[in-house]
């Protein structure tokens, strides 16, 4: 197969691995491009944000709360709740153990801790609010964002596992990450001009700092870090653009 068609099949493979919608099945010689197809996080976040503005616009007469509610679980759904886990996981990770090799084995269990608990209350709060004040713009842009967002990460910072979903993935090359990433800059100014590109860089500032914390208390990324790393920067990108 010529490496124009696979490239082709990037979106459907990015689909796959970030969400739980029904996909065309992939050629065999496609799935070994995972890492390269991160160039297209953030046209999946566009069909993810997309859909879920779609539900919003629709429950729009319910009044701003159930309506952010709907959209939110649109988001979830949609997703199979993998960032909200990762999320999750990585608080209890992070925070829950004594050194590196405790720490990423708290992250490995399938259990929640008080940590998790507290990060997903307070983020999914924010998170609700957030959808409640956006418009269909800030909506797109912060699922859009935030993915290109892990992508660059993913480039960034190295895997803290031998084994795992971010190992198996592996490292994209540079420039798929920052493909992605010019690709949420075209939408930012398109969609919301120059405070979009702000919130953008207040989002990715906000990953690298959750990345930064990751790379000194496990040595790198996982799964759970990026799923997190996502969830953060997309309620980030959508309170600086309702504030």
């Amino acid at each position: 197969m010529s490496k124009t068609r696979l490239l082709l099949w990037d979106p459907i493979l990015a689909a796959v691995l970030l969400t739980r919608l029904p996909m065309p099945r992939l050629p065999d010689a496609a799935i070994k491009f995972q890492a390269r197809a991160v160039w297209s996080y953030p046209l999946v976040g566009l069909l993810v944000g997309g859909l879920a503005a779609c539900v919003g616009l629709l429950s729009a007469n319910l009044g701003e709360g159930i309506s952010a509610g709907l959209t939110l679980a649109v988001l979830v759904l949609i997703t199979g709740a993998m960032h909200e886990d990762g999320l999750a996981d990585a608080a209890d990770g992070l925070w829950g153990g004594h050194d590196q090799a405790r720490r990423l084995q708290i992250m490995k269990d399938s259990r929640i801790g008080a940590y998790g608990v507290l990060a997903l209350i307070v983020v999914i709060g924010l998170r609700w609010q957030g959808l409640a004040l956006a418009g269909t713009s800030a909506i797109l842009l912060a699922a859009c964002g935030s993915r290109s967002i892990m992508g660059l990460v993913m480039a960034a910072v190295p895997p803290a596992r031998t084994d795992g979903l971010s190992q198996g993935v592996g490292r994209p090359p540079w420039l798929s990450a920052m493909v992605a990433l010019m690709v949420a800059v075209v939408l930012a100014l398109t969609l919301t001009g120059p405070l979009g590109l702000l919130a953008l860089a207040i989002g990715l500032a906000a990953a690298f700092c959750i990345a930064a914390i990751a790379k000194r208390k496990i040595g790198g990324q996982t799964g759970d870090i990026l799923g997190a790393i996502q969830i953060l920067a997309e309620v980030t990108i959508l309170l600086v653009l309702v504030a």
